[in-house]
């Protein structure tokens, strides 16, 4: 069964809800665009593993925070400025290092993506280095690199990957709004972090 759209026809579906009427990122909804995406790294096989399980624990943190209190972590920035006052926002359990990775590897995804519609002669493993090389390495120690290097190896064959993501939709088209929709919010994401010092933390 060939499904509606393409497997990015959720997230660009959901893209529209993510912000609140004055312009604030919401919590539920970022979280639900993020996992969204989950489903195409599937498609990847065991090459985004990693990178999978990173954003779903990640996803799952911040989840479980706002749960506890809907109303008071309504906005995404909510969690990271009371993290920030009670001086926990640099634990590695933090929701501040959970949203700073999210935010990281969704960064990652849309680098990736883009090369894929950008560099059509590209195979995967170049468009994942490339796309690696640009957002998350500057932050991962020789171990995250190394792995990652490893995983890159067993990217899926290209041609295959495109077509088992497009569905019943124009995936080219779709890949290059999720990009130029999400990328902003990742920026804002960035520019938040930045502004209460907590961009720049490196993983072990």
């Amino acid at each position: 069964m060939q499904m509606e759209g393409t497997v990015f026809t959720p997230s660009l579906e959901g893209m529209k809800h993510v912000k609140s009427e004055s312009g604030v990122i919401l919590t539920k909804p970022f979280l639900e665009v993020c996992k969204h995406i989950l489903p195409v790294l599937e498609k990847f096989g065991s090459a985004m593993s990693i990178v999978k399980t990173d954003i779903g624990g990640n996803i799952t943190r911040l989840e479980k925070k706002y749960a506890s209190d809907p109303t008071k972590y309504e906005q995404l920035h909510s969690m990271v400025k009371l993290e920030v006052s009670e001086k926990t926002a640099k634990s590695s359990s933090s929701c501040t290092n959970g949203l700073l990775w999210l935010t990281r590897a969704m960064g990652f995804l849309v680098a990736l993506f883009h090369n894929l519609v950008q560099h059509p002669d590209w195979q995967m493993a170049q468009a994942c280095s490339d796309a690696y090389s640009k957002t998350l390495k500057k932050w991962h120690g020789w171990l995250a690199s190394s792995s990652f290097s490893v995983a890159i190896k067993l990217a899926p064959d290209r041609k295959k990957f495109m077509e088992i993501i497009s569905g019943s939709g124009d995936i080219n088209a779709d890949i290059e709004k999720f990009c130029s929709t999400f990328s902003p919010l990742l920026a804002e994401n960035h520019k938040f972090l930045a502004s209460v010092g907590m961009d720049d933390l490196k993983a072990s």
